[in-house]
């Protein structure tokens, strides 16, 4: 243990912590942390570190302590080597020794301990690299109070921060020296560390499993977070950019071959989605979603298929089931991993698998329910949307004989979203609630989206986008000559108007030239047709009243028609007929 002098009495330091923590006088706290910071650069921090953590009477005192600890052992002048070792063992026996600690003090008490673990991973003490004894240290913890949950917990947690401290960069040291530390932990710990993850899982779940027992669940909850940071780590050093998130494939070491040709790993992330309540069952999904992002050269051909038949066998499970998606999280956790799904593998790879036909299926019904409680996690429809994109894109590429269904569910899919915009509007306006058209950026990129899918089976989808503009286009004609003139159903009638001239100019930009026959540019002068009618029918009512909804979706609509029929990189071989005479555009 390290040795002690009194710099400030435990009363002053309380009082800085809760003016620190809890105070609402800026000036109070302002001079808290002024003396503080001070109290870091001390002498004597560390013999007030460890005042705070033995006679302190309030938990803010505690993560004070650990707070200035870690200040202290990440500067760019370490301690001796020593000082640092008896810090750490000290923090050990502390968190072992004081089972009411809060949560939040034992995860800055443990961040301490990953720190100095991670900066000195190579340094060596009489022959030994002793800082990576933490790991047989953490073993042995596991081993001595095997019976007691909270040693076990305690275990886990050091082994979570440790794995995410290394794969944290720390731009204020060298690039190189992260990275090398970093490798060495990949190569030398990492695959140990969730192979005893899974064991400690497979022995948890053999175990009748007592939801209302909270140390089930936060032992369950610290070795799911242990097994998702090990499978988020950076294991190639190219730091992959999280707002790509669908982009990304998890370059799994080759030697972590076996534990993942085994099913039961598989079989047990899914049995634990089964088994567990929301807030864990979620996490699950989060290790299963990196699972499916496996990068493809792991594996054999023979090997991959069998690996995404477990997957798909998975996603049946959940499909025919799907009570615990209707936690918000599970559900957002559930859409990413059928993103992450095609991002990895082939269409032509899916439609091999034993159940597809079953699973598309129910993946088809899944998306339309989706769709249409449009209120539900808006933001996980982005999800959704791409694996129906990348689903129609690959179909030209395909070249097997099993069939894909894509032509049955697809025209579902594009149905269900346009239905499903429309009957939203009339709600949004009825109960003041926030207009999705207002989230300019999000229907752009779902349109995008959308725009792909809506061109499988494209008659189906232009009959039924010129159904729905007549049929509104009418009866909003019918309410502007109306003698009442109700202005709640005009704004409702303009509402469904500014959604259905966002699809056909959604999907008039979304023709490709070498998909695209004179049957589809028939159609799209007809769907273009209407809209040139609605600008004419709204001109005339100028300056009376105006939409601005409708007018962004009429400027978006020209612009797409512009770059797809009238540009000057436009193909001579392609034709739009706009009829009946109000405006007649061709290229030949």
């Amino acid at each position: 243990r390290f040795q002690l002098c009194s710099f400030q009495s435990l009363a002053e330091l309380e009082v800085l912590c809760n003016h620190l923590y809890e105070g609402t006088d800026l000036a109070q706290r302002m001079e808290a942390e002024k003396v503080l910071l001070e109290l870091i650069d001390s002498p004597e921090c560390l013999s007030q570190c460890q005042l705070l953590l033995e006679q302190g009477t309030m938990s803010y005192a505690q993560l004070l302590a650990a707070t200035c600890l870690s200040k202290l052992v990440s500067r760019a002048s370490p301690l001796p080597i020593e000082q640092r070792i008896d810090i750490r063992n000290y923090i050990l026996n502390y968190v072992a020794s004081q089972p009411k600690l809060a949560p939040f003090v034992i995860q800055a008490l443990v961040q301490v301990i990953a720190k100095i673990t991670k900066l000195g991973w190579f340094e060596v003490l009489k022959d030994q690299l002793i800082f990576r004894d933490i790991i047989a240290d953490v073993k042995k913890f596991f081993n001595l109070f095997f019976f007691f949950f909270f040693f076990f917990i305690i275990g886990v947690m050091i082994l979570s921060e440790l794995t995410q401290e290394m794969n944290i960069v720390d731009y204020s040291r060298p690039s190189a020296k992260h990275r090398k530390i970093a490798t060495s932990f990949r190569d030398t710990s990492l695959k140990d560390i969730l192979m005893l993850a899974c064991s400690l899982l497979k022995e948890l779940l053999a175990k009748p499993l007592t939801l209302q027992d909270q140390r089930q669940q936060s032992l369950a909850m610290q070795l799911l977070k242990l097994v998702l940071n090990c499978l988020n780590f950076d294991f190639i050093g190219n730091s992959a950019d999280e707002s790509a998130d669908d982009l990304c494939t998890v370059q799994i070491p080759t030697n972590w071959r076996t534990i993942f040709l085994e099913p039961e790993t598989l079989d047990l992330f899914f049995d634990l989605y089964h088994s567990l309540p929301p807030m864990l069952s979620q996490l699950a999904l989060s290790c299963l979603v990196q699972f499916a992002s496996t990068r493809r050269s792991l594996f054999s051909n023979p090997e991959r298929a069998k690996y995404l038949g477990n997957l798909i066998k998975g996603v049946k499970q959940i499909l025919e089931n799907p009570q615990g998606l209707s936690d918000p999280g599970n559900y957002h956790e559930f859409c990413r991993f059928l993103a992450r799904l095609k991002t990895n593998y082939q269409l032509g790879e899916l439609v091999m698998v034993k159940d597809y036909p079953e699973v598309i299926q129910l993946i088809a019904n899944f998306t339309i329910t989706s769709l249409q409680h449009w209120e539900f996690a808006p933001n996980s429809v982005h999800y959704l949307l791409i694996l129906w994109q990348r689903m129609v894109a690959s179909v030209p590429f395909v070249k097997t004989a099993e069939p894909h269904l894509l032509d049955t569910y697809a025209p579902e899919i594009t149905k269900a979203y346009i239905t499903s915009r429309l009957e939203c509007v009339p709600v949004v306006i009825r109960d003041g609630l926030e207009d999705p058209l207002d989230d300019t950026a999000t229907v752009f990129q779902q349109l995008e989206q959308l725009c792909t899918v809506s061109r499988c089976e494209y008659e189906k989808t232009c009959t039924l986008l010129v159904q729905l503009f007549d049929q509104n286009a009418q009866n909003y004609q019918k309410l502007l000559h109306s003698s009442s003139r109700n202005p709640l159903e005009i704004t409702v009638q303009e509402g469904c108007l500014a959604w259905l001239v966002y699809f056909v100019g959604t999907f008039v930009g979304g023709r490709l030239t070498y998909t695209s026959t004179d049957e589809h540019d028939a159609m799209d002068g007809e769907l273009s047709c209407r809209v040139f009618q609605l600008i004419s029918l709204m001109d005339a009512q100028l300056p009376q009243c105006s939409n601005e909804k409708v007018e962004l979706a009429i400027l978006w609509f020209l612009d797409q028609f512009r770059k797809t029929y009238v540009g000057d990189q436009l193909q001579h071989t392609s034709k739009v007929n706009i009829s009946p005479g109000i405006f007649i555009c061709k290229n030949s």
